[in-house]
């Protein structure tokens, strides 16, 4: 990733985004976190070295273990100080899979790919939720609800920034993928894209990213952003 993106991302996405009806974002010294979502959640600025780290880490586990709730430290690779991934997992933290962070400019991204013969890919409202966790659940042989719970909350709390999209065939949905639109209207984020086993290979993800990136694209953003990894399971973390 360039210098310019790099800066970009730590300028735009280091917050928490718009967080689900009900849920709520607190401000503890450097750090943002956002509660009352199926898990809490935690983000920094790039640089900590001049705070105490293991004081931070100790209050989110206490804050969030005294609520009785899950939480996800956001952790990135460029991230000070360079032993912070350390910190965590010795303060009881679990590391996900290594994702990677990929940004597009939605100019380069193709926004025409047909959907495959026999699929229909629609954008969707809160009706489309529940059949969209059941295949999240199928998929990956768990229950899958929060994804439900989080998609519903935040469609209440900011309908305007949400879109959520299914690829369906013969009255059944096989993917589905959503695009959540940042507050600064620079960068779109791209969420979901799983998709039955026996619908993968066919075109639908690629299908999936174009319809969002074309949603995008026509409401001004300049950029998209993904956290890709090769295993994207729902994650377990601290307490989860």
């Amino acid at each position: 990733m360039s210098e310019d993106l790099l800066a970009a991302y730590d300028q735009h996405l280091r917050g928490t985004g718009t967080p689900a009806l009900g849920a709520w974002i607190e401000q503890d010294g450097p750090l943002l976190r956002i509660v009352g979502e199926h898990r809490g959640f935690v983000t920094g600025p790039r640089d900590l070295s001049g705070h105490d780290v293991d004081a931070l880490i100790a209050a989110q586990v206490a804050f969030f273990g005294g609520r009785g709730e899950a939480v996800e430290w956001k952790a990135r690779g460029h991230d000070l100080p360079h032993d912070l991934p350390d910190r965590l997992r010795a303060a009881g933290f679990v590391a996900d899979p290594t994702e990677t962070v990929v940004i597009s400019g939605i100019a380069d991204t193709p926004t025409t790919p047909p959907a495959p013969e026999g699929v229909v890919i629609r954008r969707v409202g809160r009706e489309a939720i529940p059949a969209i966790v059941a295949m999240e659940s199928q998929v990956w042989e768990r229950d899958c609800g929060f994804i439900g719970d989080h998609l519903v909350g935040s469609l209440a709390a900011a309908p305007d920034r949400l879109a959520i999209f299914t690829a369906e065939a013969a009255g059944q949905v096989v993917a589905a993928g959503w695009v959540a639109l940042g507050e600064d209207g620079v960068f779109a984020s791209l969420w979901g894209g799983s998709t039955l086993e026996e619908w993968r290979g066919r075109g639908i993800y690629r299908s999936l990213v174009a319809v969002r990136a074309r949603f995008a694209a026509e409401h001004g953003y300049r950029y998209l952003q993904v956290d890709a990894s090769d295993d994207s399971r729902p994650p377990d973390h601290l307490g989860a």
